[in-house]
């Protein structure tokens, strides 16, 4: 597994109060960038190590859609993101598991603890 960055905070959706992305700097080996992970990507949690292991690796991560934390996180981003890593849409499962139809909305942010 890659260590792709820390974490800086959290997409939070602001119905339902999941955590739907992390955003993680990767400033120690890609400077300036910060990118969206989902929580379900998360393969292992080593909380000795403080790190948190994700499927991911970094040509996949430096190709992704980008990300602008000025800008809204639309549906559109969201399926684009979700698209290029080639995972389902937590969007489908959530309608399948709730029952409940697909609504697009935008996602709030927010910081990780200090």
């Amino acid at each position: 597994m890659v260590e792709i960055g820390h974490v800086a905070g959290f997409v939070v959706d602001d119905e339902t109060w999941a955590i739907r992305y992390i955003e993680v700097l990767t400033r120690n080996w890609w400077p300036g960038k910060k990118v969206l992970v989902s929580p379900s990507w998360i393969q292992k949690v080593s909380w000795t190590e403080s790190k948190v292991y994700v499927g991911l690796w970094r040509d996949a991560i430096k190709s992704a859609p980008a990300f602008a934390e000025s800008a809204p996180i639309t549906r559109e981003y969201e399926d684009r993101l979700h698209t290029h890593y080639g995972r389902p849409p937590y969007w489908l499962q959530d309608a399948e598991t709730q029952g409940r139809p697909f609504v697009e909305r935008r996602l709030g942010r927010g910081q990780s603890p200090s």
